[in-house]
């Protein structure tokens, strides 16, 4: 990063780079980074690099990996399934699971319009599983309607001019929510209804444990209501890369045969498996103080009652902060959170590089993990105090 041009450090500055936590700041103050934009920003801690360095590894693809293996039987456990399997990533194992449920070219999915599986993994159910989706609204709490989805089910049934639905995809936690937490109930209902007209259920659980700690159950709870789940290792739980696929024996050995299809069977995988299994040993702990500095976040933003932006403490149920900006494009409010000037040291003592991507035109979303601290936490609520006053009344 030194060695950037003059270009390339502005387009890094521009863009939130990670490197540019290195450029330092124009007031002359080493600048502080608080990077908000997503939990997959994570750097492996000791702990978790010291277990990859001495993870025992065999060739996973050809399922001799010891490391691999504990962590599937691990998840198989903590997930209440009887297998799971170890993947690159959780776009994969979304994937995998759609096309081990929908055999049929043309088979339809239903899921909501803005769930990560539709908006964010660039229709690969379509372009590579030939699979027909058919869009939901989402409901405010990342929920659907039970009515609506009863009826576009049961639409093609027994008829020839209809796809014919074989899987509900559900998101938990609902990441274009903000982080909502699906009720168990409401998990349950739709498995029921889906069962009835001969669907399954699949769970894209890229932040499942943030669920689990939110609602206090262990993962088991959320996962016996779903007929297969993925689980992302790289987002909360810290790990550099991974996720598992997760379900009955049967279809996980199909999943296996699809990974390989796919391009996603690895070799000495071992030490990816080593830092998730740090991972999940601290997830529970790690998590939950996520959860509470996001909550604490959100309550001094609004304790601010700026005109500017506004925010439902309420609505806060795991580690993501969704903020409402007003006056202002969001894009523009975010680059101002990024700026450091001479003033801001003045008045705060601190240069802070709060990094954060609009959400929006009209929203930014603000995401912890475990390399924002209590701390971190505080200096960036006084970098959004410190920006608000400049906007003005």
């Amino acid at each position: 990063c030194p060695m950037l041009s003059g270009l390339a450090r502005a387009a890094a500055l521009r863009l939130g780079a990670p490197c540019a936590r290195w450029l330092g700041s124009r007031a002359g103050v080493p600048a502080h980074v608080v990077d908000l934009r997503s939990d997959t920003v994570t750097r492996p801690g000791p702990a978790m690099r010291r277990a990859m360095a001495e993870a025992v590894v065999g060739d996973d693809d050809y399922g001799e990996d010891p490391t691999v293996r504990e962590l599937q039987e691990r998840a198989a456990q903590l997930l209440g399934v009887e297998q799971t399997l170890f993947v690159p990533t959780n776009t994969m194992a979304n994937l995998i699971c759609v096309m081990g449920h929908c055999r049929r070219r043309g088979s339809q999915l239903l899921l909501g319009q803005e769930c990560h599986l539709h908006v964010y993994e660039q229709g690969g159910v379509a372009q590579i599983a030939g699979v027909h989706s058919h869009l939901l609204p989402d409901l405010p709490h990342g929920t659907l309607d039970l009515d609506e989805l009863e009826r576009v089910i049961t639409r093609g049934l027994g008829n020839p001019y209809h796809p014919v639905c074989e899987l509900v995809c559900l998101e938990n936690t609902h990441s274009s929510s903000g982080g909502r937490v699906l009720p168990i109930d409401y998990l349950r209902q739709v498995h029921l209804l889906a069962q009835s007209h001969g669907a399954r259920v699949h769970l894209d659980g890229a932040r499942l444990m943030n669920a689990a700690v939110a609602l206090r159950v262990p993962p088991a709870r959320i996962v016996e209501h779903c007929d297969s789940v993925s689980f992302c290792l790289s987002k909360g739980l810290g790990a550099p890369v991974g996720a598992l696929v997760g379900g009955p024996k049967d279809f996980i050995q199909e999943a296996w045969r699809l990974r390989k299809a796919l391009g996603g069977g690895m070799r000495q995988a071992g030490v990816l498996a080593a830092a998730a299994l740090v991972g999940l040993a601290e997830a529970e702990e790690e998590l939950s103080r996520d959860h509470e500095n996001a909550r604490r976040f959100a309550r001094g933003l609004q304790a601010l009652a700026s005109p500017h932006c506004s925010v439902n403490p309420a609505a806060v149920e795991t580690n993501m902060v969704l903020v409402k900006v007003v006056g202002l494009p969001a894009a523009d409010l975010c680059q101002r959170l990024q700026a450091v000037s001479p003033d801001e040291v003045a008045q705060t003592g601190h240069a802070v590089r709060v990094l954060l991507f609009p959400w929006t035109e009209q929203s930014v979303r603000a995401v912890w993990h475990r390399d924002v601290s209590t701390q971190d936490t505080e200096l960036a609520l006084r970098k959004w105090e410190f920006v608000l006053r400049q906007l003005g009344p």
